[in-house]
């Protein structure tokens, strides 16, 4: 990680909020380094994308903190909506969920004896891949995918937050300033989750022609826009004469995007310049240190005619 340059206010030295990440990557723009490399990955066969939208209105938003009696709201600077996470308890049922709930037709997920999906792991290191299984052999035979068909309904539940910037000024006073409140608004309960559906074609590999069935993985996610419900200060805000709390009635517009692959684990051979490597940041106190990742062990390496390591075969020359 490098972060930006000091910036001096009010004479103190202060570093800058954001910063910019290191991947380790570094190419000279020559082919001089670059080498074949086999790896075991997930090939991605088919993918499909979809984008969907809902809106929930919230009557008599409540913010906080209260505005103070006897505040003039002038205009809003800015609305802002993010999803709503406490990073303290992942299950807290406040934190804003999406569950697909997908099913097929012309084929189908594989189960376990108990009935439930058989999941697999997937990229991101948790099961969230599933088997799929449908006949392919008519489509294997003119060595294209077979087609299967699918509905999807999202279940949202969960709540947003809402910040809000509004130029206020006291009521003896022309002076303005920017004040920011929040709320906390309930999409769904997940007891009655506001459901959003969609349907999709996705084309499957050979179920036969393969060392791995193929696989079924799905994931969203959700970016919320809020208004006021009329775009009229007057008719949607509502400010409390003896505590100054002021309440809204708002329109949370929710844009999901979800994509569903197929992939299946293959060896590829690729174009590499080497390991990442990354340079310490900390001052080196031992001579050495560890490797991280073992030596490269092929021929192009360390084999071949440049001594090293002998193949398969002289070695078994050898011991015969």
């Amino acid at each position: 990680m490098k972060c930006s340059n000091r910036n001096e206010v009010a004479g103190i030295g202060v570093t800058d909020r954001c910063c910019t990440a290191q991947s380790g990557c570094d190419w000279d723009g020559t082919l001089r380094n670059v080498v074949t490399e086999p790896i075991y990955v997930q090939k991605i066969y088919d993918a499909v994308l979809f984008n969907l939208q809902g809106l929930k209105t919230a009557q008599d938003t409540v913010f906080e903190p209260s505005l103070g009696c006897g505040t003039n709201i002038i205009r809003i600077a800015d609305i802002r909506c993010r999803k709503f996470f406490n990073p303290d308890n992942i299950n807290d049922e406040c934190n804003l969920k999406l569950n697909p709930i997908t099913t097929l037709s012309g084929g189908q997920f594989v189960k376990k004896e108990d009935g439930c999906d058989y999941k697999v792991v997937g990229p991101d290191g948790t099961l969230s891949e599933r088997l799929i299984y449908t006949d392919t052999s008519y489509c294997d035979d003119f060595e294209e995918g077979t087609p299967v068909f699918g509905t999807q309904n999202i279940e949202v539940s969960g709540c947003v937050e809402i910040e809000m910037d509004l130029v206020v000024s006291p009521c003896n006073s022309d002076n303005e300033s920017i004040v920011t409140l929040s709320a906390v608004v309930e999409i769904a309960s997940e007891c009655n989750p506001l459901v959003l559906t969609n349907f999709f074609e996705i084309c499957v590999p050979s179920v036969y022609d393969t060392a791995f069935l193929p696989r079924f993985t799905e994931f969203c996610n959700l970016l919320c826009e809020t208004r006021l419900a009329t775009n009229s200060i007057p008719r949607d805000f509502t400010i409390d004469p003896r505590t100054g709390e002021l309440s809204v009635n708002l329109i949370i517009s929710l844009c999901i995007t979800c994509e569903k692959k197929v992939v299946v684990p293959v060896q590829l051979c690729v174009l590499s310049t080497g390991f990442t490597e990354i340079s310490p940041e900390q001052a080196a106190l031992c001579p050495t240190f560890p490797r991280l990742f073992p030596r490269q062990i092929d021929n192009n390496s360390v084999g071949g005619e440049r001594g090293g390591c002998r193949t398969r075969s002289t070695a078994n020359e050898v011991i015969d």
